[in-house]
């Protein structure tokens, strides 16, 4: 009876376990193509945002007209959707004017008086927000990192964030070509539309965010009248895909790839398959090499939680070196560096450690913090921090 009941445990425990490695396998073969690729690495039908209306931001804790919804043309013909958020005390400074005005979705918001703050003040700085996967503008822990980034100057720092194509209202379907569009067209409109210049503007990432903003970065940077930004903040950046998928897990627990990681081959193999590569470690050396190059006053900051459970923060110590390696006429090895930041890195204690490299024309900055996730951190202290370094770094007379 014993035998018998042992045999029938193994049985099903053997068919449980081949189904888990049929369904596992067929999730391999589905990642080779370029549908179910896309739909893993951006999951951008995923809204989180199901139950609430974008046109209305009051509904995310904004207040009434501080979030203007519009579209912003894309170089290829799709809209984006967009919010631009005032700075909370210029709000108050024109609060009545702001109130009289329609609320929701304007398809002329250069019509509007928060168009005209931005565009008129030649004080006002504008963040670019370039959000992670998933989503749209108001989903998650985004709302909070737009207050986060405007709380250093609440009267000057205006902020812009949309939703690349295939994300929320923005139509058309995401790829790597695509949403380096998308984020050039933003640019563009920041630059030409609202009239502010490259150094009055701040590149903001997380997440996949910082894979859109070292392309924007390098694209700029690398032009034949080349233009630099007041600076660049990445949370949470990761290596390239191919790098990430071998550790990543959804919502930090479902792994992707790891598993296969362990066979050097078959990863190989598999790799070889990646459409939109995102190849963030070689574009943070062409653009540090490119600001060096020029005699440009940059600074770049790299902001990562040691409990993120979704992107390791290795990913971060890693592109620091890339970043701080392009600074080396004959390189620096990682084990060189890593004995530099023993001798350098601030350590301060429950909150980190922080990392300063020092160029003539710029700062590399990286912080390592204990606590912050993947998306809590972007609300934290920390990011309001990383932006007024940037600012005033480059203006010291900002505030």
């Amino acid at each position: 009876m014993e035998n018998r009941v042992a045999g029938d445990v193994f049985k099903y425990a053997s068919i449980l376990i081949a189904a888990v490695v049929g369904l596992y396998a067929m999730l391999l073969g589905l990642l080779t193509t370029s549908f179910f690729q896309s739909h893993v690495v951006y999951l951008h039908a995923i809204q989180m945002t199901w139950f609430k209306n974008l046109d209305v931001p009051e509904m995310f804790g904004f207040l009434y007209n501080q979030v203007t919804p519009f579209s912003i043309k894309s170089s290829d013909g799709g809209l984006l959707y967009a919010w631009h958020i005032l700075p909370t005390e210029l709000y108050r400074k024109h609060e009545s004017d702001l109130s009289a005005e329609t609320s929701g979705f304007i398809f002329d918001f250069e019509s509007r008086l928060a168009f005209r703050l931005l565009r008129d003040d030649p004080d006002a700085r504008l963040v670019l927000h370039f959000h992670g996967a998933a989503g749209t503008v108001g989903s998650g822990y985004r709302a909070p990192n737009y207050r986060a980034l405007s709380a250093g100057s609440p009267a000057k720092i205006h902020v812009l964030t949309f939703d690349y194509r295939g994300f929320g209202r923005s139509n058309g379907s995401p790829s790597e070509k695509g949403l380096i569009l998308d984020a050039l067209s933003v640019v563009g409109w920041a630059t030409k539309v609202a009239g502010i210049p490259p150094s009055r503007i701040l590149i903001f990432g997380q997440s996949l965010g910082t894979a859109v903003s070292l392309a924007v970065s390098e694209h700029f940077a690398l032009r034949e009248q080349p233009a630099f930004f007041a600076g660049t903040i990445l949370v949470a950046p990761f290596v390239d895909v191919g790098t990430l998928v071998a550790t990543y897990r959804v919502a930090g627990s479902i792994p992707i790839l790891s598993p296969v990681a362990r066979f050097p081959p078959l990863f190989k193999y598999l790799r070889a398959f990646i459409k939109d590569k995102w190849l963030s470690k070689d574009r943070i050396a062409s653009y540090i090499k490119a600001v060096e190059k020029n005699g440009e006053k940059y600074r770049l900051t790299i902001i990562h939680a040691e409990d993120d459970y979704d992107i390791p923060f290795d990913h971060s110590q890693t592109l620091f070196w890339h970043a701080i390696n392009a600074t080396v006429p004959k390189g620096i090895s990682m084990n060189d560096l890593e004995l530099k930041k023993d001798e350098l890195k601030a350590v301060r204690g429950s909150f980190g450690t922080v990392m300063e490299w020092n160029t003539k024309n710029g700062v590399i900055r990286e912080e390592i913090l204990k606590y912050g996730l993947h998306d809590v951190i972007m609300g934290n202290p920390v990011i309001t921090l990383a932006v007024m370094r940037a600012l005033t770094g480059l203006d010291p007379s900002f505030s």
